[in-house]
Formats: C-alpha cells, structure tokens, sequence
C-alpha cells in the first residue's frame, strides 16, 4: 500500500497502524516515516491530534476548517478503547443532548485530551469487569466511515448510565435518553447489572425496568433477580441527598424522576 492509497482508507490512524501499512518489510525506516508523517502534516494532508494519532484532511479540504470525527479518534486512543456511558447513546442516536464530552472506556491510562471544540475523557472499566476479565461484556463492534469502532450496546449502556450518573448527564438525560429507546434485550440488561455486583446499580436498574413496565414488556422474571440483590437499607440515587423512597428498591429517587415534568403538555 502507498501512501496515497493509506489516507484514502485511513480517517484517521495511529502511527502503529501507518509503519505495519508503509513500513511492512523494513523497507522504510522509523526516520523515514517519522518524515513523510511530517511532510504530510506540513503540507495540510493531516491534522496531528496528539502524538501518534492523526487525521486525514481529504483534497481540497482547508485543513483549519476539515470536520474530524470525534468518536473515531475516541476509539483510536487505545487499542483497547471503547465508545462508552452518554457517548454511546449518542453514537446509537438516543442522546436526548449532544455533548462536546467524548467518554471511551480503556484499562491503559491515557491523560484526558483536548482538541477543537471537544474533550476525549477516558474512563477505567468498572473494576468488578475487570477481576472477573469481563470487560467486554456487552461491547459490539460498528462501522463508522470504513473503521470499526468498539461502543458498549444499548443494553449496558442502560446499566452503565444508571451506574455513573455523572457520566450520562444527570438524571433527567438519562431518562429522556434511555425513554428513546423502544425495545432492550431484558435478559443481556439484567445479566450484565448482576456482573457489576453493586446493589444500589442493581436497584437503579431495576427501578428504571419497573417504571417502564408495560412500554419495554418488562416481566417478573427481569425484575425479582434485581430486587433479590437492591440494598437492605434506603440508598440515595442523588448524592445531594434529596428526593421520595422508592420503597420495592429501597432508593430514594430524585422527584423528577417519579413526576416526570417533561412528559407535562406545553
């Protein structure tokens, strides 16, 4: 493959990925292809993001002005990295917001980058995932623009959403976000709330299912493993300390999330 033929299937692209394609053989050296990267940024056929990681500017395009596609330079930021929590639903098209936040899961510590209008924010694997080596449970794989890109599926976004309300965009998002999706695999959501062995999550999941019964076809055999495993003692769902008990989950729920205003006719 020639360099051409790289920047035509290559959006965007780690140098690991350019020296396996143009240094295959030895027949360029490291020097060699550290200068034709340089070249190329210089002449405005690649943007560079961060060390090792670039973009394509296609022909013609000013490169100040070349759209760049945050979620796959959010799955090129690891090899292990996967498109997670509100950036997920954003991917699947249920975000009821659009965030300039790019959240990707990876187990390798990779500093926060920013760059243009967006930040690319990498968030560790729940660490029950990672003792039993289940990270990833729930992860499909999708085709954006010619490139895989690894984002969690509907169903463990739910859980993982309910899980890391900070990382879904606060209660009222998530439950817009997640009241835009008409059908869930219950069992694959249910088995993978388990995994996380976090009883409060199992409640949060468990009270979400219940107040979505009859929309999702939510039956008994979904809930009564997750209300086996809610905590013996009321817990807060909002850290300020506010809200109604919720008391089949032992939660106490913020009130918008029982009144639901936003349902309210104009």
């Amino acid at each position: 493959m020639n360099m051409q033929e790289f920047l035509a299937t290559h959006p965007v692209f780690t140098y690991r990925e350019f020296a396996a394609s143009l240094g295959r053989g030895g027949a360029r050296s490291g020097k060699a292809l550290d200068a034709l990267l340089a070249y190329h940024c210089k002449q405005g056929r690649l943007l560079r993001v961060r060390r090792g990681l670039y973009c394509t500017v296609p022909p013609g395009t000013d490169p100040a002005a070349c759209p760049v596609d945050a979620w796959l330079l959010a799955a090129k930021m690891a090899d292990d990295a996967v498109l997670a929590y509100h950036t997920a639903l954003e991917f699947h098209g249920r975000a009821y917001s659009v965030f300039n936040e790019i959240q990707y899961l990876s187990q390798h510590a990779v500093r926060h980058t920013e760059y243009r209008s967006f930040r690319l924010r990498r968030v560790k694997f729940p660490c029950r995932l990672a003792a039993a080596g289940r990270e990833f449970f729930g992860v499909v794989e999708e085709d954006r623009g010619g490139i895989s890109v690894a984002v969690t599926s509907l169903e463990r976004t739910l859980v993982d959403v309910l899980d890391r309300p900070d990382l879904g965009g606060g209660w009222e998002e998530i439950w817009r976000s997640l009241e835009s999706v008409a059908y869930f695999e219950l069992d694959k959501v249910v088995q993978y709330a388990l995994l996380l062995e976090n009883a409060t999550t199992a409640a949060k999941v468990g009270f979400f299912l219940d107040q979505h019964r009859q929309p999702l076809m939510v039956e008994a055999s979904h809930l009564d493993p997750l209300r086996r495993h809610r905590p013996r003692e009321p817990h807060y769902m909002d850290k300020r300390g506010r809200g109604r008990l919720v008391s089949p989950w032992n939660l106490v729920a913020p009130t918008e999330l029982l009144d639901r205003p936003w349902q309210e006719p104009a």
